[in-house]
């Protein structure tokens, strides 16, 4: 009789288990179908709407006054500027912090307090970075410049690059810098051509996504460059930027103005997406 009732408890647990699981399988794939249905449909939106305002004075022409033709040739050089130089300045600050964090002090209190402030620029909302440098720089010098802009895209890169880079680095087996040391190489060249190069792959890729992260930022770039209908190349003026130029025309009455304005937001997407597949296609087989 004892073995009966244990075989029937255990078939009963079964039988329990079995109903749970489909449970959740089903409110998991309900859940799945609900985010890829508004995503399927965003990007439907954005596909059809942004292909329709794609022609050659889109990348040729500068910003039109309302119910005329021109582009956002402006605009893409802006973005493409500033978030260039953002990247630049912000890269190698954040790789060194993340390094230093890793290798240096992965236990001491600067080494914590760091990674609490990083935290905080991490979660921060981007309108917050903005006033922040609108505050230091823009009133300051009492001007909107590119220059601004590339600062506030800068301290959204850093935090992205160094949470990437710290994480990265700690992944890498001790026993592969404990064969470094025994060989007698120096800290400074395990690092730079062991631990670094084994996380490289991991590197790039959180490069790539704070890339895709500052390429359309808006509220930044609000009260730093703030805009320019003209094109220019002069960081010390404000200066147009994409992701601006959507915000104004998409909330405009104009046709023309709305058409630029999702063309805009097809090349934003085309871009991140590139971005996210290179990401893939660096990682692939490294990690």
């Amino acid at each position: 009789m004892r073995k009966a009732d244990a075989a029937l408890l255990r078939e009963r647990m079964y039988a329990s288990r079995k109903r749970v699981n489909k449970v959740a399988l089903t409110l998991s794939l309900m859940a799945m179908a609900f985010g890829v249905f508004w995503l399927v449909w965003i990007l439907w939106e954005t596909v059809t709407l942004g292909i329709s305002g794609l022609t050659l004075a889109t990348f040729t022409q500068m910003t039109p006054p309302p119910n005329e033709a021109g582009g956002i040739a402006n605009a893409l050089w802006g973005s493409f500027l500033m978030v260039m130089l953002a990247t630049f300045i912000g890269t190698p600050i954040g790789i060194m912090a993340g390094i230093y964090l890793a290798e240096y002090d992965v236990k001491g209190w600067l080494g914590s307090l760091t990674r609490f402030v990083n935290d905080i620029l991490l979660s921060a909302p981007s309108i917050v970075i903005g006033l922040f440098v609108y505050a230091v720089v823009v009133a300051r010098f009492k001007s909107f410049s590119g220059w601004a802009g590339v600062i506030a895209l800068a301290l959204i890169v850093i935090p992205v690059v160094i949470r990437t880079t710290e994480g990265m680095l700690m992944l890498i087996p001790p026993g592969l810098r404990e064969a470094a040391y025994a060989l007698g190489a120096p800290k400074w060249k395990v690092i730079t051509s062991i631990t670094l190069k084994a996380a490289r792959a991991g590197v790039v890729t959180g490069v790539l996504l704070a890339v895709a992260r500052i390429a359309g930022e808006t509220a930044p770039l609000l009260f730093t460059a703030l805009n320019n209908q003209f094109f220019t190349s002069n960081l010390g003026e404000p200066m147009a930027s994409l992701p601006v130029t959507i915000f104004k025309f998409a909330m405009s009455p104009y046709e023309n103005w709305q058409k630029l304005a999702w063309a805009g937001v097809f090349i934003i997407t085309a871009a991140v997406l590139a971005l996210n597949i290179l990401a893939r296609v660096v990682t692939r087989n490294k990690l």
